[in-house]
């Protein structure tokens, strides 16, 4: 039912695009072969790719988050970040679902003690954090928010946005920086610089970016508070995802740029799920998302088929983490001590 109600949405859709461009059609064999081709021409590039192991650690042996692709194209982005009809009009209006999913999430676990400010005396950390697009909106809430970002021209951008508003001055601040570099330097004891426990990681729009997913489940969790909360939205890997995330909204309707997605890069919920879960979190609950590309607003849906929201919590340390910090020694069963997956 869900997915004809798709169908007939995209139909009408395409039906107006295919006019606007006189006598050119949409074929669904075309879409099946380009794909086709694309996952070839993939599968074909990685078997050329020189591939190396990591014989101390079953992570990528990158260590690093940061794709420079990914780094490159948003480099050419960074001023374009608060244009609400522009190139991120639907990560603004994704807000009306983020926004409070993230807010209501944290009141569950922590009393609004400020009127007002609901999320007064939190700690938050922003990956992936762009031009400050939720950031700001946190930080009106009454969160002490860090955004972090490898891009230095988008973390301009969203310094001197936030200098507009005096509400934010003192709650919101911004580093170019990567997850793992704040990781690291709470290793290296350097909590005053800021990377010390936060309450809770947002990543939106963020993993379907990412070099390397391990790092960033293993680094959310040591900068994690226990029972700290991970909110995720990301992107399914499923058919239906690369027809409308990539095919419909890239090539055929322009709602964001050509090339900002790789289907490779999509995680399924079940995935994501297995990948927190070994790293220490417990997933709490996992929401389907909708864009409607003609009225240019989000709404829930029980359907995780395109996009998703995911809520995770800290139950324990990343053992992998602790045996770095270590030297490899544990007390005898601490490994052990791992929550029971929510299923």
């Amino acid at each position: 039912m869900y997915a004809n109600k798709l169908n007939r949405l995209m139909l009408g859709l395409f039906s107006r695009q295919t006019a606007a461009v006189g006598r050119s059609t949409f074929s669904w064999t075309a879409v099946c072969k380009q794909r086709t081709l694309w996952l070839q021409k993939r599968a074909c590039l990685k078997t050329h790719q020189h591939v190396v192991t990591c014989p101390t650690s079953a992570r990528a042996a990158s260590q690093t988050t940061v794709d420079p692709d990914e780094v490159r194209k948003f480099q050419s982005l960074a001023g374009k970040w608060w244009d609400e009809q522009g190139e991120f009009a639907a990560l603004h209006a994704l807000n009306d679902l983020r926004v409070p999913f993230i807010r209501d999430n944290l009141l569950n676990v922590h009393r609004a003690l400020r009127p007002g400010k609901p999320l007064g005396g939190l700690r938050i950390l922003d990956v992936g954090c762009g031009g400050g697009l939720l950031t700001e909106p946190l930080g009106r809430l009454g969160a002490d928010v860090l955004g972090i970002d490898p891009v230095g021209n988008s973390i301009g951008t969203a310094e001197l946005h936030s200098s507009i508003d005096p509400d934010l001055r003192n709650r919101v601040c911004y580093r170019a920086s990567t997850l793992e570099e704040l990781s690291a330097e709470r290793t290296g004891g350097q909590e005053e610089q800021g990377a010390d426990h936060f309450d809770a990681i947002v990543a939106s729009e963020v993993v379907e970016h990412l070099a390397d997913l391990e790092t960033f489940a293993s680094c959310c969790n040591h900068v994690l508070k226990p029972g700290g909360s991970l909110f995720i939205t990301t992107l399914n890997k499923t058919n239906l995802s690369y027809v409308l995330g990539i095919v419909v909204a890239e090539q055929l309707l322009r709602i964001v740029p050509s090339g900002t997605h790789d289907w490779e890069k999509f995680i399924s919920p079940v995935d994501l799920e297995r990948l927190l879960e070994s790293n220490g979190f417990s997933v709490q609950s996992v929401q389907g998302m909708l864009y409607n590309p003609a009225s240019g607003a989000w709404s829930w849906t029980d359907s995780t088929a395109i996009n998703y929201a995911l809520h995770a919590v800290k139950v324990r340390d990343d053992p992998r983490t602790d045996q770095a910090e270590d030297g490899g020694s544990h007390p005898e069963g601490h490994a052990g001590a791992t929550a029971e997956p929510n299923n």
